[in-house]
């Protein structure tokens, strides 16, 4: 008889903190699984003050006006090329894509001689 009350005991224990105890218990889980991140690195942030942080782009042509480099840009655009102008400290830069690079030197060069 007295078997069957410490085993009443334990019964009402598990079902007042059983469902807390699973929480914990997988909170601890999840929190070893997945993890905060804290320790890895993150993505590296642009400074947009950075005149040499252009990203993917690369410099075709430097102008020391907007004006001229608006015209650049546009002699570009009409031949199919996505570009755009960066400011720099001895004017401007147009900014072209890697893959556009030699097309878009040709068109420039190609324009200077018309």
């Amino acid at each position: 008889m007295t078997e069957t009350v410490g085993m009443a005991d334990w019964t009402r224990f598990f079902v007042l903190f059983g469902g807390l105890i699973m929480m914990v218990g997988l909170a601890f889980a999840l929190r070893w699984t997945w993890g905060t991140g804290k320790e890895l690195p993150g993505p590296r942030v642009i400074d947009p003050d950075d005149p040499t942080g252009d990203g993917l782009l690369e410099e075709v042509a430097r102008v020391p006006t907007e004006p001229a480099a608006q015209v650049l840009r546009n002699r570009l655009l009409a031949n199919g090329i996505r570009a755009t102008v960066g400011r720099r400290e001895d004017g401007y830069g147009l900014l072209v894509f890697p893959a556009d690079l030699v097309n878009a030197k040709l068109v420039l060069s190609r324009s200077a001689l018309e």
